[in-house]
């Protein structure tokens, strides 16, 4: 199937681990945590996300990503999740690390890693608005997901420090 002529309306069925946790520091999608792609190009900047209306914090703009399956690895997540909702190729993801943000009974992991290549993303499934690669520093005048724009400091320099050209 030619990746571009995926159906962007065609909405995935709930699998194990797509739901709510609920704690004392408030409620988080994936039962299993959850993961993200802060995937990033020299040229390009990063991949974002416009999120749906309808999802949380709709109409924010944030990384790919989503619920882990029992088992998976926040690596093999994030990219799954990237590929399935933005239509990034794993086959040119490299990853450099992670930044985990984890309250005890919940965490998100955001996957750093570079594209070995530009592509075009495309909308994968309805969760999405838009995608855009955002040059790095138009990134914090976006209006994101709470949880991007809390860590967007630490991951942008995280980012530089793991390769240099994203100084």
């Amino acid at each position: 199937m030619d990746r571009s002529s995926h159906d962007a309306t065609q909405r995935r069925p709930h699998g194990l681990g797509d739901a709510w946790v609920d704690g004392p520091d408030g409620r988080f999608w994936g039962t299993f945590g959850a993961a993200g792609l802060l995937l990033a190009h020299p040229d390009a900047g990063v991949l974002l996300q416009h999120r749906a209306i309808w999802s949380h914090h709709g109409g924010t703009w944030g990384v790919p990503g989503g619920a882990r399956k029992p088992g998976e690895s926040a690596e093999d997540a994030a990219i799954r999740e990237s590929d399935e909702e933005a239509g990034v190729p794993p086959e040119l993801v490299r990853v450099l690390g992670s930044s985990v943000f984890d309250v005890g009974y919940w965490s998100y992991t955001t996957v750093l890693a570079v594209a070995s290549e530009l592509f075009e993303p495309y909308l994968g499934d309805a969760e999405s608005i838009a995608l855009s690669w955002v040059p790095i520093a138009d990134v914090a005048g976006l209006p994101l997901h709470p949880g991007l724009a809390s860590g967007w400091p630490a991951l942008r320099a995280r980012l530089a420090e793991l390769d240099p050209r994203f100084v």
